[in-house]
């Protein structure tokens, strides 16, 4: 793989893996891959210079498919928690986010229940942001100070709030190469398409100039809308 600058990191985030148990929202599926894909796109991404990896969504198969393989390769990742899928079928259970946590795992927040987290009223913006973090905080023993922006949607209004509300760092999907220590993360979400060939495709180009500076000012277009 090319060179990366010293200060930049590739983040790769997980959905489902395996098959579903439990009814998957629209165009959810698109983002479900295969056990033994997921396999070979660890073992892929453990051979950059430079990676963070990530899952979205509290899936049960975060701990039956995802966290094993973590654990052989001498991996960590993060796991951003959806506070109302808590020990319902097909999600991750408290036992489950205990074993996350006794694994050296970190544990994040992607909200409440997944909807955007654009345009929220102030109830909504307080169960979103504030009690869902309450909520997996209880349940995981440990502080919860960073963030997934469901469907990587956000704005300048909701970045500002995340600030105000003291999160640490916030992880978007914005497919683009990451500067390490910035607050805003952007990320590459593995689709059920991809193979370890993809991802090399798509990690490379993230880093051309080119592509990174079209990606920076498509993402100083969306912190400013």
């Amino acid at each position: 793989m090319r060179a990366m600058a010293a200060d930049s990191v590739l983040n790769i985030c997980f959905h489902g893996i395996g098959t579903p148990r439990r009814e998957l929202e629209p165009g959810e599926d698109a983002y479900w891959i295969k056990a033994d894909r997921y396999v070979q796109i660890l073992d892929e991404i453990a051979t950059w210079p430079s990676a963070r990896i990530s899952f979205d969504d509290a899936n049960a198969s975060d701990v039956e498919f995802g966290l094993p393989a973590l654990v052989e390769r001498g991996l960590s990742a993060q796991f951003f928690v959806l506070a109302q899928r808590l020990d319902s079928p097909g999600s991750l259970g408290t036992g489950d986010i205990h074993e996350l946590v006794g694994r050296g795992m970190l544990i994040g927040t992607h909200g409440m229940s997944h909807r955007s987290w654009q345009r929220m009223d102030a109830a909504t913006r307080t169960e979103e942001l504030v009690e869902a973090r309450q909520l997996i905080e209880e349940v995981a023993g440990t502080a919860v100070t960073q963030a997934a922006c469901p469907m990587g949607r956000y704005d300048r209004h909701l970045l500002s709030e995340l600030r105000r509300l003291g999160y640490q760092r916030v992880y978007t999907s914005d497919r683009q190469v990451a500067r390490r220590d910035h607050w805003l993360q952007p990320r590459f979400s593995v689709r059920r398409t991809d193979t370890p060939e993809s991802m090399r495709r798509i990690a490379l180009s993230g880093l051309s100039p080119a592509r990174r500076a079209r990606d920076g000012i498509v993402s100083s277009i969306k912190r400013w809308r």
